[in-house]
């Protein structure tokens, strides 16, 4: 059944709907991403790689069919609020997927999970709700935050680099990012600058990385950031010159933008496009072609947020019995595209991580690739604060 998409303009919510005809209930959800703005390549990854899998079932998640309001948080924590507070109160809701950035998580977790729903995270993931603010119906198909960066940290103390200068933006996840890359670089952080979430020129952060001439630099600066700042580094000449980390700054939201001048940068993640699995290889092929990109971690990961709810709806028999919906997405019960995947206690992931490097294809497009395996059922380090067991 093929889903059909209408626009409501006074809430500024995407609604995809089934025929009115469809006799079974269906099974609701709402997928919040950010979809304006210079990081709406990454929201509309989330949306695309949820909808693919949703569209290869058939139209069902569970042998149930889908009702899915998409929701565009326009990276602003207010409208997300009052926009997810309107979705989650006006109806029985059972699933919310999203958000991709970690301040908008942490405004709607609480009306999301308030109302009874399960909140499903495939891109954000906060320190906070992995620790001590974990709750039982929160769950993320991504990675503890910090974890991605800790890939960079581990490889740039294996190099023996002896000073970073390292940059985020100014918000949780950025906080998250280089305590994560300092998790495991012991060598001297010269400089750690923090950039507003819309930052644009770079010009004063790359003087004084040329005038402190570190050892390496480690960035975390995804969607329009990455862009930029990837671009404004070559043209400042500093290509070749300081070995270039970074997690969300060079992937596939980013390089049809960046393109040649990302080629060679290396990134960390769970996942890469050529990962040499059936499931992946038939999902790159799918995705690529039903929207003409090459897919990056936000719609992988998106799309294992589908299959784990098309697997613990099918497992409990329908949405009716949360105890037994909880207990079936807990066991995580299908075949990720990154392969080996489990739920810790935290409702957070315990599985690989990878060094990636940029690449560009025989076809011309530009892809991340695995470049090596740098830690195997890695388990976040907030867990042990979480209550739940």
């Amino acid at each position: 059944m093929t889903l059909k998409f209408s626009l409501s303009l006074g809430a500024g919510v995407l609604a995809l709907g089934l025929s009115a005809a469809q006799a079974q209930e269906p099974l609701k959800i709402g997928v919040v991403s950010v979809l304006t703005g210079p990081a709406a390549a990454l929201g509309q990854q989330v949306r695309d790689g949820f909808q693919l899998a949703v569209d290869q079932n058939g139209g069902k998640l569970g042998g149930v069919p889908v009702q899915i309001t998409v929701i565009d948080d326009e990276l602003k924590p207010d409208v997300a609020v009052g926009k997810v507070r309107g979705f989650v109160e006006g109806g029985k809701v059972d699933f919310v997927v999203g958000p991709v950035f970690s301040n908008i998580l942490g405004a709607i977790a609480k009306p999301v999970l308030d109302s009874g729903a399960f909140l499903i995270s495939p891109n954000a993931g906060p320190s906070t709700m992995a620790g001590k603010a974990c709750h039982q119906n929160f769950f993320v198909t991504s990675y503890q935050n910090d974890q991605v960066h800790e890939v960079l940290g581990k490889y740039a103390q294996d190099q023996n680099y002896k000073k970073a200068y390292i940059i985020a933006p100014n918000y949780q996840a950025g906080k998250d990012s280089l305590a994560g890359f300092k998790r495991y670089f012991k060598g001297e952080v010269i400089d750690e600058v923090y950039v507003p979430l819309n930052a644009l020129d770079f010009s004063a952060e790359l003087a004084k990385i040329a005038s402190a001439k570190p050892d390496v630099v480690f960035a975390f600066l995804p969607g329009g950031l990455g862009v930029n700042f990837v671009k404004q580094w070559s043209q400042a000449g500093l290509t070749g010159k300081v070995p270039f980390l970074s997690a969300f700054t060079v992937d596939e939201s980013t390089l049809p933008a960046q393109q040649d001048a990302a080629v060679g940068m290396f990134g960390g993640m769970t996942w890469a496009p050529n990962m040499d699995n059936p499931q992946t290889k038939k999902f790159v092929a799918a995705y690529e072609a039903a929207y003409k990109i090459v897919p990056g971690s936000y719609a992988q990961q998106a799309y294992d947020a589908a299959q784990l709810i098309d697997s613990a709806v099918k497992a409990a028999g329908g949405t009716a019995d949360k105890d037994k919906l909880r207990a079936a997405i807990k066991k995580a019960d299908f075949t990720s595209l990154r392969g080996k995947f489990k739920f810790n206690t935290n409702g957070y992931p315990i599985q690989d991580f990878y060094l990636v490097k940029v690449a560009k294809r025989p076809d011309g497009k530009f892809q991340t690739e695995i470049a090596q395996k740098v830690f195997a059922d890695y388990a976040d380090p907030h867990a042990k604060d979480c209550a739940l067991k």
